[in-house]
């Protein structure tokens, strides 16, 4: 495959250029137009037509909803709309039912993906108070990390006992990924709101699951991570606040790394009046100043990826006050161009948006040969279309739960085509007829 007038994002720079393939992998990338014998040597040849190229997304924090939950959301719908939105690999959460906290879940999750995943895939298995002789036994190769709930959970996987954190930061071979809001102070805080007797509005949940309780929890487990010299990656960072306890600078220098999601990019808390549940997540959205803060450290490093913590449930289960609707919504479809819009506003540059979705998140979880346009790396990458703008609307949606927040929103940028392991995978909204995807590899030291 020969892929030329493209504009090229990678490694930091963005240059005219084009890309070839052999088999899976890549094995040119350059500037320029291609030599004669270059373009004789391919025989598929695609004019970019000067859309934007880069490499394919990894998004390490989704809920795909499977086993258990597949009336939300299931592995075939939500990796397709992946693809559809420039993912190429994803990593899934543990909170599913079973929950992902035992070797016999976790390779349950690995057959299910064998069966459906349209993008390259890989699972976290959620730590307990009492696990740890389950993700001691799993392969750090095949393990993209270890989840860890320091506050709020789903089941038992809230983690609290001082000898299992000093298991978990002391022995694992992985990245433990955290979940960082203080349990006491959200509980303290919603009883302060039912003690008034009447409905606890939406506007009220970042009140409720409050900075405080973000900062507090975060600083924990900075600590542990510090005290044992681990590696973490702090998720969804979503206040300035916690950014005062990051450093700057480049991933490639830090132990302690942290990640932000689109939504804390895009809406603030002057957005529950007209949405609603529909953006009610965890952590909760904030106010304009957090957003503008979480902006500009992408640009300076604070922040080193992006994750989607795409979250599908039924409109169903967002009725009701902040005690009823449910938290989280599907975002992965739309990620990618949205933040290119973004960058096109002057929020951040393009380069940007490539290092948090791509470079970042395989450095940072140790991928291997993915997240980069370098000759012997797999060829996942994606084309982005700049123009016409669209609005999109429920019936464009790929997620089994058939909506989404940015329903009604307009866009400028589009996926054109998603490459994934040398295939067109996705392309002017159809998808190949087979999947792909493969198993994600981890090196590691």
């Amino acid at each position: 495959m020969l892929i030329y007038n493209a504009r090229i994002i990678n490694e930091g720079r963005s240059f005219v250029g084009y890309l070839t393939t052999r088999g899976n992998k890549i094995t040119r990338v350059c500037e320029g137009v291609p030599a004669e014998c270059v373009w004789e040597q391919e025989t598929e040849r695609i004019d970019a037509e000067f859309a934007w190229l880069m490499p394919g997304a990894i998004d390490a924090h989704v809920h795909f909803r499977e086993p258990g939950l597949t009336h939300k959301a299931d592995i075939l719908h939500e990796s397709k709309a992946a693809l559809a939105g420039g993912v190429t690999s994803f990593m899934e959460m543990p909170n599913t039912q079973p929950q992902t906290t035992t070797v016999e879940a976790w390779e349950n999750k690995y057959h299910l993906a064998q069966q459906s995943a349209y993008a390259n895939y890989a699972f976290y298995i959620g730590a307990t108070n009492d696990n740890a002789d389950q993700w001691q036994k799993l392969d750090p190769k095949r393990l993209c990390g270890i989840k860890l709930f320091l506050g709020s959970s789903t089941g038992n996987m809230l983690v609290n006992e001082q000898k299992a954190l000093q298991q978990i930061f002391a022995e694992a071979e992985t990245l433990v990924a955290a979940h960082c809001e203080d349990e006491q102070i959200i509980r303290a805080n919603m009883e302060y709101y039912r003690a008034k007797g009447m409905s606890v509005p939406i506007a009220a949940h970042p009140l409720i699951r409050s900075r405080e309780a973000c900062v507090r929890s975060t600083e924990k487990a900075m600590t542990w991570a510090e005290k044992y010299a681990a590696k973490l990656h702090v998720l969804h960072i979503s206040t300035t606040d916690e950014l005062s306890l990051l450093s700057e600078g480049s991933y490639l220098n830090k132990r302690i790394t942290a990640e932000t999601c689109p939504h804390y990019l895009f809406f603030s808390d002057k957005d529950y009046a007209s949405m609603g549940a529909r953006i009610k997540c965890n952590p909760a959205i904030k106010t304009v100043m957090d957003r503008e803060a979480l902006r500009m450290a992408i640009c300076t490093g604070k922040v080193d990826t992006i994750g989607s913590d795409h979250a599908p449930h039924l409109l169903a289960d967002k009725q009701g006050d902040c005690t009823q609707a449910v938290s989280g919504f599907p975002s992965i479809q739309h990620n990618l161009p949205l933040l290119f819009d973004l960058a096109e506003q002057g929020c951040f540059s393009k380069v940007d948006v490539v290092r948090t979705m791509a470079h970042a998140p395989a450095d940072i979880y140790s991928v291997e040969k993915r997240g980069y346009l370098r000759e012997g790396y797999y060829a996942d990458f994606v084309l982005i279309k700049e123009g016409p703008a669209y609005e999109i609307h429920a019936d464009q949606l790929l997620y089994k739960c058939k909506w989404s927040p940015l329903e009604g929103r307009t866009l400028k940028h589009r996926v054109k085509m998603t490459v994934l392991n040398g295939v067109i995978a996705y392309a002017d909204d159809h998808f190949a007829e087979h999947s792909a995807a493969m198993p994600l590899s981890f090196t590691r030291n």
